[in-house]
């Protein structure tokens, strides 16, 4: 991958015309859903990196290679018609020059240093940063500018250059290390955890993709004017409920007591991201279920992600919150499945019949009637189609593991 920029002029679909407030919601959520259809269990990452955009915040996509963070990116900011959009992969290595505008050698021979900003950050509407942890320290500075104030101060000294940037998505597949990084990522408001498929019906799919020849996607696109006027304007208006106010403050005392501490600045900018999530649902008022979006934006490692998952679905999402307990019902399952390794089939299929069949077959049926519940009320199913994919995946490793089936009979029954 290498840095580049390029014109947006895809066709959208949809109504011709300019685009009105509802109609570039209705498309963003149009995109959201082609999005997720064509990435499996990708859903609630496709709907944060949205309203990360929609916020005119930054994202970081947190996770092993092979997840398709950067496929992910890349189709997104290809639905914005118009923008001018940047691209990078860092390196320790990587000059600011190289990144914001190289030296324009032309004028240097006329005794002129001048920079080129023409294709490069300076100039970009959206942005994709890969591998954002290893930016090298001559480019820190101008990196946290331009990410913060969306500036870029000149090689040669002068004024400040603004730049027209509404979002970057960024992406890594390792936590930052040393005080350099982690300044990047304390501006990273959205912190969004990528891994690999856990659904064996999903994971075929895959593997039959690679081979069988895809359809052509509905592609719907969104305007950059309309989206820029949407940042600027609609969501910013979006109004906040003392409800809301309270039920924040609620959470942080929570999360205070879990000894799980965000900056004043952090919250802050979080409000703005709810006002995003109910401009993209359609609604001129935040409301409880817009609080999910903070289980991205309160923890700094992923270890602490659980339990500020579990607080915010407290006020928010009864359903998920159960499912959040089935799941730890399955990851026990899992860790006494590991535990057996090397053990008699005898003892295996002794150790389903007595514990692993009966509680799996309940959390199943749960999470069925918990989803159909939450999507009856208008809820989001996010946490429960997350949690059913660990009880699919796990199912799946007692039926070959244990039992001893073959992987077409577990597909089938799954």
């Amino acid at each position: 991958m290498t840095a580049g920029n390029r014109s947006r002029n895809t066709e959208s679909q949809g109504r011709p015309g300019p685009q009105g407030t509802f109609d570039t919601a209705a498309r963003l959520r149009a995109v959201t859903a082609e999005l997720s259809d064509r990435f499996y269990e990708r859903d609630d990452v496709v709907r944060a990196l949205v309203v990360t955009l929609l916020a005119g915040q930054h994202s970081l996509l947190l996770g092993p290679p092979g997840t398709a963070k950067s496929e992910m990116a890349r189709e997104l900011t290809g639905r914005i018609e118009g923008a001018s959009y940047w691209e990078i992969l860092l390196s320790k290595f990587t000059a600011p020059t190289r990144m914001f505008g190289p030296i324009d050698v032309a004028a240097l021979s006329r005794g002129e240093y001048r920079q080129v900003y023409e294709g490069r950050a300076t100039t970009a509407d959206i942005a994709f940063i890969d591998e954002i942890f290893k930016c090298s320290t001559a480019a820190l500075n101008e990196t946290l500018g331009y990410l913060n104030e969306r500036i870029y101060h000149p090689e040669n000294g002068g004024a400040p250059i603004r730049c027209p940037l509404i979002g970057a998505i960024t992406a890594s597949n390792e936590l930052p290390e040393g005080d350099d990084s982690a300044a990047i990522y304390d501006r990273l408001l959205v912190r969004i955890e990528v891994g690999y498929l856990t659904d064996p019906s999903h994971f075929a799919a895959l593997v039959r993709s690679a081979v069988s020849r895809p359809a052509a996607p509905v592609r719907t696109t969104v305007g950059l004017d309309a989206l820029r006027r949407a940042v600027t304007e609609t969501v910013p208006d979006v109004a906040v409920p003392d409800t809301i106010v309270d039920a924040v403050c609620t959470l942080r005392a929570a999360l205070r007591r879990k000894e799980l501490i965000a900056s004043d600045r952090r919250w802050r900018q979080a409000v703005r991201l709810l006002q995003a999530s109910a401009y993209l649902d359609g609604r001129p008022a935040v409301a409880e279920t817009d609080l999910s979006i903070l289980t991205h934006v309160l923890w700094d490692s992923p270890a602490q992600r659980p339990a500020v998952e579990r607080e915010v679905l407290h006020l928010v999402n009864p359903d998920a919150k159960e499912a959040l307990d089935l799941a730890d019902t399955i990851d026990e399952l899992e860790t006494q499945l590991d535990a057996m390794a090397g053990q008699s089939r005898e003892a295996l299929s002794e150790w389903v019949i007595k514990n692993a069949h009966n509680k799996l077959a309940m959390a199943g049926k749960r999470l069925e009637r918990l989803r159909t519940e939450a999507a009856d009320a208008g809820r989001s199913t996010a946490a429960v189609d997350r949690v059913t994919g660990r009880h699919r995946a796990v199912r799946a490793r007692v039926l070959t593991e244990a039992l001893g089936m073959d992987a077409s009979a577990v597909e089938a029954q799954l």
